[in-house]
């Protein structure tokens, strides 16, 4: 079975939720769905009481720093002695959007990872314009991951892994103009990769203009296998192996 360790479908956020989520099903693929507030947190744990192959990771994004109360902590506190509570996600940095809250940003990732810690749960990680600071936090936490959607360099990726943390990758690897992501994908081992749509967001080369979905996993799986001269169905062996070790499903 193929894992999809990253995507954000439910009702919030996409309107057909329940309808891609049964297609998924039907086509192998399991779903890490990502929750970022209070509200999305919600929807999906109610998903994950509807269907087997669909997973919670649970967490309070960035865009929320300034709003997350002692009430909203306590409650995602609870929500995560869940079974089927596979991570904390998504969390993590954003100097890309806002720089003028790094600190409220620092602290909310900082609780974040100190939740992980209690629950003993891996996290997925959000790090964009901001992977030095992000690496210098997650040095003080002991906790594993995944560095969702890395854009980031070979050498800073290494950093990560030494960490504990596996590299996601999504649908810019097909990008026509992202040479980079292909170029460290090349640079690091498949061992420490894990395949993930960011659905509906961030759509593959093959599907530009339409909302990303599950079923887009064949693509980046397909060019994950061209350019590191693989078989596509060793390249689904391997990631879903080291999604199997990471979240323990």
């Amino acid at each position: 079975m193929i894992i999809d360790t990253h995507c954000h479908i439910y009702n919030s956020e996409i309107e057909n939720a329940e309808e891609i989520i049964e297609k998924a099903a039907e086509n192998d693929i399991s779903l890490i769905l990502n929750g970022t507030d209070p509200l999305s947190n919600k929807e999906i744990l109610r998903l994950t009481d509807r269907y087997e192959n669909v997973y919670a990771a649970l967490g309070y994004f960035h865009s929320f720093a300034d709003e997350i109360t002692d009430e909203n902590l306590s409650l995602l506190d609870e929500q995560l002695n869940n079974d089927k509570v596979i991570a904390v996600g998504e969390i993590g940095l954003d100097y890309y959007h806002r720089k003028d809250n790094k600190d409220e940003q620092k602290e909310l990732f900082e609780k974040m990872l100190n939740l992980a810690e209690k629950h003993d749960l891996p996290v997925i990680v959000h790090s964009r314009k901001s992977m030095q600071d992000t690496l210098d936090i997650l040095k003080r936490h002991d906790v594993a991951g995944s560095m969702h959607c890395y854009q980031g360099s070979a050498e800073m990726a290494r950093e990560f892994i030494k960490l504990g943390f596996y590299i996601g990758i999504g649908g810019p690897v097909t990008h026509k103009n992202n040479k980079k992501t292909r170029k460290m994908v090349k640079e690091i081992d498949i061992s420490h990769m894990l395949v993930e749509t960011d659905s509906p967001y961030l759509t593959p080369e093959e599907k530009r203009g339409e909302k990303n979905t599950p079923l887009n996993l064949r693509y980046i799986i397909r060019k994950i296998a061209e350019e590191l001269d693989m078989a596509e169905d060793d390249v689904i062996k391997i990631t879903g192996e080291n999604a199997r070790e990471l979240f323990g499903i």
